[in-house]
């Protein structure tokens, strides 16, 4: 029997755009991943496609991400930093000529050049569309997941907010793919009894949870977690698998800690003068990621050893190899129960190219090497769903992929307080589309549209499960803390422009140019 893998990447980034500032070092979250993820991503797509080979991986695209890939500013933004370091490189090729780390150096400069050709050229700032072609070939799925990436389990008591979550999610899937979804990512795969039955709803068809969502259902699945089953609504849902996970992704155990692979965290942005940086990328002397990295992870030292690309790619062929070796081994395991299993490996797109330097060519290596298996082969879900249509049915755990497998890391101790502010603000927004429907006057009507039309949107980015992640990890805690609370205070004076309690006009253009995430969100 030959087994399945399914292999999800979730690309997501919160929505970040400082249009009021000349440069925004969150914006740089964007760029980085432009540069490190998405391009190359879809030129390595494209090269297997060219070779011949399908490599039917899945995605989910977040509709933050592609509002900010869709942005004309975010993309001017965009060109005008691969251009800094196109300068930055040539000005380090010739400052380490003489040196060991003269051809890593000259590694980025052709890196750059590359991404910044492809960018412009090929994909003509258009990298939405790129994913969307592969999606119409049959090359890719691609699954849709809610709004602006909102835990959903903080929300349960409110199925009104879940519901416009997941309904603005798919709407926005469908205008940027040309097509209704068929599968949804559940942000940070948080998952509650009955979800699925909105999901359902909004005409899904199948989901992932994390591994214990489904092992820890009732009845226990007599497959476990390597055959789909059937949730109380009738949706296929897929449980992560732990162990390929774990090559993958483990900091300790996993690829990307490998000592020959490049050290994320040794940047020049950092080694070498703020000033000397300045004069490339013209960010005022911060200190910040220039995405160029000299040395390898060498070990637990503070002492780091050049990196050297050729042994960094020998590893990456043996651990495409291992991988390979071990989903085969681990298939004709499970084989041996009586049925064929199915595999899902699920990661942050953002670990392939960005954080693991070396892993979009471990993509390519793997999928080449699946390609050829006799006993494992890459599928999609809804390939998937269809084999297995007699799925088990079951009543699913509550849980998530956060730490600790539930709530903890987006309702801590640091965050519980924001829920009530998010949800006053969703019966108060019901309360904006009442007044809304009762304006008269084409110009308060108009401007009770636009008013409401705003407020929905600080809504929808104050809930996004990102700020609270980053405040519950002490990560960018402050940037966080001051946008969740920013959109809630914004949305609170909308209110009260709408009750007439103040008017500014002015602001209110100023907010909508801003805050522009979903242009087309429906009217009152």
């Amino acid at each position: 029997m030959k087994g399945s893998l399914i292999l999800l990447l979730h690309a997501h980034l919160p929505f970040v755009r400082h249009p009021e500032h000349e440069y925004s070092i969150q914006e740089n979250w964007l760029f980085e991943a432009i540069i490190e993820t998405y391009v190359p991503l879809l030129a390595m797509l494209e090269r297997l496609v060219n070779d011949g080979i399908s490599p039917k991986l899945t995605f989910s695209i977040s509709p933050p991400l592609t509002e900010m890939l869709n942005d004309e500013l975010l993309r001017a933004r965009v060109r005008r930093h691969l251009g800094n370091l196109i300068s930055l490189s040539e000005a380090e090729v010739t400052r380490t000529a003489r040196s060991s780390l003269g051809p890593v150096a000259a590694l980025y400069n052709k890196h750059f050049k590359t991404v910044l050709n492809l960018y412009t050229g090929r994909y003509k700032c258009d990298l939405v569309s790129g994913f969307r072609q592969l999606q119409d070939e049959g090359h890719v799925e691609i699954a849709a997941t809610a709004a602006t990436h909102a835990f959903l389990p903080a929300f349960e008591k409110y199925p009104h907010i879940i519901r416009e979550q997941v309904d603005i999610g798919i709407k926005s899937y469908t205008k940027n793919f040309g097509r209704p979804p068929s599968g949804f990512w559940l942000p940070e795969c948080g998952y509650f009894g009955g979800l699925d039955f909105i999901l359902k709803e909004a005409g899904i068809r199948y989901f992932f949870l994390e591994s214990h969502g489904i092992l820890l259902g009732n009845p226990r699945p007599p497959h476990g977690i390597f055959k789909p089953v059937k949730s109380p609504a009738g949706l296929m849902a897929y449980g992560r698998d732990i162990k390929s996970a774990r090559l993958v992704w483990d900091a300790s155990e996993g690829y990307p800690g490998d000592p020959f692979y490049r050290d994320f965290y040794r940047d020049i942005g950092f080694d070498l003068p703020a000033a000397y940086i300045d004069q490339f990328l013209h960010t005022g002397d911060l200190k910040l990621f220039t995405g160029m990295k000299y040395y390898r992870i060498t070990g637990a030292t503070d002492s780091k050893l050049p990196y050297e690309r050729a042994a960094a790619m020998g590893r990456a062929i043996e651990h495409a190899g291992h991988f390979l070796e071990s989903s085969e081994a681990q298939a004709a395991q499970i084989s041996g129960f009586g049925f064929s299993p199915v595999m899902l490996s699920a990661f942050d797109a953002e670990l392939f190219g960005h954080w693991w330097f070396e892993g979009i060519d471990w993509l390519d290596l793997m999928v080449r090497k699946l390609f050829n298996s006799r006993s494992i082969g890459m599928v999609t879900p809804s390939e998937c769903s269809a084999t297995y249509s007699e799925s088990d049915s079951i009543d699913l755990h509550p849980s998530s992929w956060g730490e600790g497998g539930y709530n903890a890391q987006w309702i801590g101790e640091k965050c519980h307080h924001l829920y009530r502010h998010l949800h006053k603000m969703s019966e108060r927004m019901e309360l904006l589309k009442q007044k809304g429907r009762s304006a008269s006057g084409r110009r308060a009507f108009s401007t009770m549209q636009r008013t409401i039309k705003q407020a929905k949107r600080e809504m929808l980015l104050a809930e996004s499960s990102d700020w609270p992640f980053l405040v519950e990890k002490d990560r960018s805690a402050e940037y966080a803390a001051s946008r969740v609370n920013s959109h809630i205070a914004n949305f609170n004076r909308l209110f009260s422009m709408a009750e007439g309690v103040e008017s500014d006009p002015a602001w209110l253009a100023e907010l909508e140019a801003r805050n522009n995430i979903f242009p087309w969100l429906d009217d009152i």
